[in-house]
C-alpha cells in the first residue's frame, strides 16, 4: 500500500506536520501521565481507523513500559478492570471528544465533570489539547492512507 500523497516531501504538508509535532511536544511535561496520553491517542486512533497512529502509539506505549494486556484492552476499556478510574475518565473524554459530531451539544457535562474529578485544570487543558491534536493527526493520515506497520519507536522525536 502506498500513501496517496508523500506528506513528508510535500512542502505544505511537511510544514503543517512540523507545527502539529511542535504542539505535541508542548504536552509532554504537563502533569498528564505519559501512559494516559498514549492510551488516549490509541483510543482516538481506534475510533478514527488510523492504522499509522495505532502502530506508532502502541509501539511508543510498549516501549514506555505499558503492558500488552492493557494495550490489547483499550478498545474494550469499559469492560476491562486494568484501567484506573482516572484513565477511564480520560478514555471516555477521548471518545466523546473524538465522536463530537455524534452527540448534539458536544461532550456531555457529566463526562467533563468525571474527568475533572481526576485531573486539575492544567491537566484537563492538556487532555483536551491532546484529544484535538490526535484527531488532527488521524485525519491527515486517514485521508492520505499512510501505511501502518513500519513505525520505529522515537522515529519523529
Amino acid at each position: 500500500m502506498d500513501a496517496r500523497l508523500n506528506i513528508f516531501e510535500s512542502p505544505v504538508a511537511s510544514k503543517f506536520l512540523k507545527q502539529l509535532i511542535g504542539a505535541s511536544t508542548s504536552l509532554k511535561n504537563t502533569g498528564l501521565p505519559l501512559s494516559t496520553q498514549e492510551l488516549v491517542k490509541i483510543r482516538a486512533s481506534q475510533i478514527n481507523g488510523c492504522g499509522f497512529c495505532l502502530d506508532m502509539h502502541t509501539k511508543e506505549a510498549a516501549a514506555a513500559g505499558e503492558s500488552p494486556m492493557r494495550l490489547n484492552l483499550v478498545a474494550a476499556w469499559r469492560e476491562a478492570t486494568v484501567f484506573t478510574e482516572a484513565e477511564r475518565a480520560a478514555l471516555e473524554l477521548a471518545e466523546q471528544g473524538t465522536r463530537i459530531a455524534d452527540a448534539a451539544g458536544g461532550v456531555p457535562d457529566e463526562v467533563w465533570a468525571k474527568a475533572a474529578e481526576h485531573y486539575d485544570e492544567e491537566q484537563l487543558a492538556a487532555l483536551m489539547s491532546l484529544i484535538a491534536l490526535i484527531n488532527a493527526f488521524n485525519r491527515v493520515n486517514v485521508m492520505v492512507q499512510l501505511p501502518a506497520g513500519d513505525y520505529r519507536v522515537g522515529q519523529f522525536a
